[in-house]
């Protein structure tokens, strides 16, 4: 298999390779990947226009449909220009049916570190931890693809926990250091595991970043906590960090289920 999540066939359209497969059906697209995949197409919608020094400040995903593991088209556009805050919209097709529509917010780049303050404490580090495959609770080349080193013992819907990949997000290309970053986000949902995915279905229809400084590094951590409601809504919501200390959080909204015939 080629080592990276996606082969690029033209200037939108991207392949994906066996490590994106996804957790709740094979033959389907994880979403982390892709989710930063859409951030390498607005990387390189932004390098293709006069540079602005506008920072990413949010984006966010509604998953309209299935992924399935086929070939996807990505289109940037801006939908609020400006010179110090811009919209960008981006859309994923598969088969011609938009899958993943995505809005990131634009802001411009200050120096306000004389008033920077009030984010949490920093993780314990990566190195030293003991690795753990997420590969017995979830099936999926994604899954299979990620080194995951818990920052302490999970409990049910609780954890906190260290995340990196050795592939690419696109063969033979080179990804900003947030979309690689962005791609293991959606790995929350799957590390504070709230009840066994063999007996319940809790997948989510969207996700949501919001940062107060730009990620880098290879290690994604993710301080997670899972709540599932008595009306089959749940959520996912995660701070964020790297090496360097918290960067902002994510939530995912969760459709709760049992698996038919349980």
């Amino acid at each position: 298999m080629t080592a990276s999540y996606f082969e690029r066939i033209d200037r939108h359209r991207f392949k994906p390779t066996p490590h994106a497969s996804g957790a709740w059906d094979t033959d389907e697209q994880h979403f982390s990947p892709l989710a930063g995949l859409v951030v390498h197409a607005i990387d390189q919608y932004r390098a293709e226009r006069p540079p602005t020094g506008l920072l990413l400040s949010r984006i966010s995903y509604d998953i309209l449909g299935r992924l399935a593991l086929d070939e996807c088209e990505i289109q940037v556009e801006s939908i609020r220009p400006g010179r110090t805050i811009e919209l960008l919209e981006a859309v994923v097709r598969i088969a011609d049916r938009p899958v993943v529509r995505a809005r990131a917010w634009l802001l411009t780049e200050v120096d306000t570190s004389a008033v920077a303050g009030g984010a949490e404490e920093r993780l314990t580090p990566p190195e030293g931890l003991a690795g753990q495959s997420l590969g017995s609770v979830w099936p999926g080349g994604h899954c299979a693809s990620v080194d995951v080193r818990p920052v302490g013992p999970a409990q049910p819907g609780r954890a906190t926990a260290w995340i990196s990949t050795d592939l690419d997000l696109v063969a033979g290309e080179p990804s900003s250091p947030l979309a690689s970053y962005v791609a293991l986000i959606d790995t929350a949902n799957g590390i504070a595991v709230r009840r066994p995915p063999t007996e319940w279905m809790f997948p989510n229809v969207d996700l949501t970043i919001h940062l107060h400084r730009q990620p880098a590094g290879r290690w994604v951590g993710l301080d997670t906590t899972v709540v599932f409601g008595p009306t089959g809504l749940g959520l996912t919501s995660s701070i964020l960090h790297d090496v360097h200390g918290p960067v902002g959080q994510a939530q995912q909204a969760l459709t709760v289920r049992p698996l038919p015939g349980r």
